[in-house]
Parts: structure tokens; sequence; C-alpha cells
């Protein structure tokens, strides 16, 4: 997968403009990990290298703090931890299982399952081996075991994974990624993505999110978008 270019490849201005920039930390959006989650993070990562899982991770914490922002009632010290978690348990699956649950006219309703009870275990220990709420722990765990399969949520904090785990498809490397799991034209990709993502939203700032995500996804497919290279 290509990096996101953190460089420019030229400055057509020719001024140094840095100098006017604001305080990143000020701007509206802005989702880097939070320390006590970068702890969690490195302890996770190494569970999470199946099928894009990291990369995957990465994009939904950044939706989930994004939804936390917009629900100041939510509890972020159980949001952000369980998004990260959610899906280290693919790494107890074999890894030729992990498309055949989830593929389009069919799946394993029982190898989901089983990846959201190793993925309960693996966040109770990690939670645990870093001294977390006992409390927040146990739901943290309760979403987790449950975040895929179970079709109602248990609280905001649970809509809110269960929302960012979701919106994750309608990015680019969503798309990108779902393509190459099935062999879908991006097209195809956005069509089945949408089918599975739309109608099982909770909150109304996912369900925005999600149109807008789908808005880019569906331009990037026009003959006019395409021409352009």
């Amino acid at each position: 997968m290509t990096l996101p270019r953190q460089e420019p490849r030229g400055n057509q201005l020719g001024r140094d403009v840095t100098g006017f920039l604001p305080d990143p930390t000020t701007v509206p959006g802005t989702a880097g990990f939070r320390p006590e989650d970068d702890a969690v993070w490195r302890l996770a990562v190494q569970h999470l290298h199946v099928r894009s899982n990291d990369v995957h991770t990465t994009y939904s914490y950044g939706l989930a703090t994004a939804l936390c922002d917009l629900h100041a009632e939510a509890d972020r010290d159980v949001v952000l931890p369980a998004i990260i978690l959610h899906d280290t348990g693919w790494s107890k699956v074999p890894e030729h299982e992990v498309l055949a649950a989830i593929r389009p006219g069919g799946g394993r309703r029982d190898v989901v399952i089983r990846h959201e009870k190793e993925g309960a275990a693996i966040a109770a220990a990690i939670l645990s081996e870093l001294g977390h709420d006992p409390a927040k722990i146990d739901e943290i765990v309760a979403i987790i075991d449950g975040h895929d399969s179970r079709p109602t949520s248990l609280s905001l904090n649970d809509s809110l994974v269960k929302d960012a785990d979701k919106l994750w498809r309608l990015t680019p490397h969503g798309v990108d990624t779902v393509m190459d799991w099935f062999g879908l034209t991006r097209p195809q990709a956005h069509a089945l993505i949408g089918s599975r993502v739309h109608n099982q939203l909770f909150t109304g700032a996912a369900r925005t999110i999600a149109r807008a995500l789908a808005a880019v996804a569906t331009i990037d497919s026009t003959p006019q978008r395409t021409a352009l290279g």
C-alpha cells in the first residue's frame, strides 16, 4: 500500500508560508493518538497484522475520535481503547478463513463470533496489564464481544465503536481493501460496502459522515473524474 505523502513535491508559490499556519491542535477534526491509547496500540498491533487490520484500526480510531467529538457524553476511555482492540481476535483465526467468514453470498457466523471472543480475551489481558479501570475493562470487553454479530447496541459507547468500525469501509483505504479482498471493481466494491453500512449505523453523526464518504467514493468512479487521471 502507498503511504499518504507527508512532504510536498514542490512549492508552486515560491514563498515560505509556514509561519502563518494555525496551531494544528486548534483545528477541528485533529485525531492523533492520545498517549494512553498509544500504549494500548503498542501492545495490540502485534495482533492486527491480518488482512490490513492494522491500517483499518488506525482509520477507525480517527473516525471514533471524530464521533466522540460530536458526542460529548461519550466516554473516550472506553470508546478509543475498544476501537484499537476490536479486531485483535482475527489473529487467532486461520487467515484463509477470515474472508470466508465475511464473503458476499455466504459467510461464517461462527468464525465472526470466534474473532469477537478471542479479541475480548486479548483486550482484557492488554488492558489489565496496563492497569486500566476494571469497570472500564468490563465495558470494553462487552463491546468487543459482539461488535460485529450483535445487531443491537449496549450503549452510546458501543454505538460509536460499531459506527467507527463500519465507516472505515467507505474511506478510500476501505474501498481499495474490499476491492482486493473479493476481486471487485471500485463501483462493485462501493455497492457492496454501501449495502453493509448505511442501514446499520446507530448515530446520526455517523450517517452524515457515511453520506459524505460515499459521495467521494462514488465520484472516484465517474467518467468525469477518471478522465482526469
